[in-house]
């Protein structure tokens, strides 16, 4: 493993049924996330996914490539535009691309974590500290 190496590449599709799904079990129900007329209103190009539902399948990205939740010891991020998810049927698709940012004395790995949807950085800058099991 050495630094700019890809370690994982995971892609997940997002519909309105999820967002309305988080919005449920999250307790976040602001409409902007359900809604046509009020992200319109909110001066969004349409409904968007939550925040913290990105970065949680962001962070399931990394997890799964460690080899379990626990082995993520921090994982840092900024949002850096929305991920818009059209009307059903219609699916927004988030890329989550992990690379070595460097190799730690301890056998931990800085993982540089990239999410995408379509060309468009989403989250960034993103980084995890993690153990792997591998």
């Amino acid at each position: 493993m050495n630094q700019g190496d890809e370690l994982f590449r995971r892609s997940f599709d997002i519909g309105r049924g999820d967002l309305i799904a988080y919005a449920n079990a999250s307790g976040d129900q602001n409409p902007i996330h359900q809604d046509d007329a009020a992200a319109g209103a909110a001066g969004l190009p349409g409904v968007i996914a939550h925040g913290m539902l990105t970065m949680g399948l962001a962070a399931r990205a990394v997890a799964e490539w460690a080899g379990g939740p626990e082995r993520v010891g921090e994982l840092t991020a900024r949002f850096a535009k929305p991920v818009v998810v059209p009307a059903e049927p219609g699916k927004a698709t988030i890329d989550v691309i992990g690379t070595v940012r460097k190799l730690l004395d301890d056998g931990r790995v800085e993982v540089n974590v990239t999410v995408l949807c379509g060309e468009e950085k989403v989250i960034t800058p993103a980084r995890a500290t993690v153990t792997p099991n591998r």
